[in-house]
């Protein structure tokens, strides 16, 4: 009998229903794969469940606040339970944009130039009188974004000065700390990377939203968005955009597994926007798709990331 593994899904995070979405798909994967697996809709009863129902390994199936942000990696690593995935640290840093960006810029990754508000530094300081000198520093148009939010929740773009304080209030209301970005024209891509010795960049994926951005509508509704695989980028290009996300998963310590997302301008300019450290693995979820893209079925996929994680027992 293979080994007994419980995924995680759910939660009580604003990106929920996605998970529980990634989470059946991922339980039919391994049953399918002849796991022995149980199913957890992640709540205040998650330790108590785990320690009545003992497993080899946990799937982390969860997204956005608690599920990808290092809680319950750091959890997991208190009982001493092996789980798929980037660790602490990782999760920790991947999840806070602004200090991701930060990282990025020190390690000579490219990023978009940004600045970081928090809601204190307006209710303190006086922050809003800085908005100004935000606008002539970073220019037109500005992506206004919570620090720490999944799936493009929150984001807006301000085309104007007189945008920008509604947008900063929209996205103050997910979290306390917002990034404000210099918005990069071009296209967007996405690059998903494995592995748990030598990582891989996946096919380099192209988004085409209906909209200004790839936004969570246009991210999980089938049919609003065109995907392009391989992106449709010049193959030096290509190559650069993978290198790049290979070398922004290892400056932040990921392990098996993380998405990055890219802006690439119409310069041709490629851009880091942020790293995800735990895909989605819905229908519509990009880092399924880079897989079938290189002839991985989303069941030995699931699997791949599995076996990573039951190395380390």
């Amino acid at each position: 009998m293979k080994e007994k593994i419980a995924v995680l899904m759910g939660g009580r995070s604003l990106e929920r229903d996605v998970s529980l979405k990634s989470g059946h798909r991922v339980y039919e994967a391994l049953r399918e794969k002849g796991f022995e697996v149980i199913k957890f809709d992640v709540d205040e009863n998650l330790i108590a469940n785990l320690k009545q129902n003992p497993v080899d390994l946990v799937y982390i199936a969860l997204h956005g606040k608690y599920g990808e942000d290092g809680t319950v990696q750091e959890l997991l690593e208190i009982m001493d339970i092996p789980y798929t995935g980037p660790g602490v640290y990782a999760s920790t840093v991947s999840f806070d944009k602004a200090l991701s960006k930060e990282i990025f810029q020190r390690k000579g990754i490219p990023t978009p130039d940004y600045f970081t508000l928090t809601a204190a530094s307006f209710r303190e300081m006086g922050a809003a009188a800085v908005l100004e000198n935000v606008v002539d520093r970073l220019g037109l148009p500005i992506a206004v974004k919570p620090a720490c939010q999944g799936s493009a929740l929150g984001i807006k773009i301000a085309h104007t000065k007189e945008e920008l304080p509604s947008a900063l209030i929209g996205a103050l209301s997910y979290d306390d700390k917002v990034i404000l970005e210099k918005f990069i024209n071009g296209k967007e891509v996405s690059v998903s990377v494995i592995g748990d010795k030598e990582p891989e960049a996946l096919p380099v994926i192209e988004v085409k939203p209906p909209k200004e951005f790839f936004d969570f509508e246009s991210m999980y509704s089938m049919g609003q968005t065109e995907y392009y695989v391989p992106a449709r980028l010049p193959k030096e290009l290509l190559k650069e955009v993978q290198e790049i996300a290979i070398k922004a998963h290892k400056v932040l310590d990921c392990r098996d597994v993380s998405r990055i997302d890219i802006m690439v301008s119409d310069g041709n300019e490629p851009y880091v926007l942020e790293l995800n450290s735990s895909p989605g693995m819905t229908e519509t979820s990009l880092l399924p798709m880079a897989a079938a893209a290189k002839g991985i079925e989303f069941s030995d996929l699931v699997e791949m990331l599995v076996g990573f994680a039951l190395k380390r027992r």
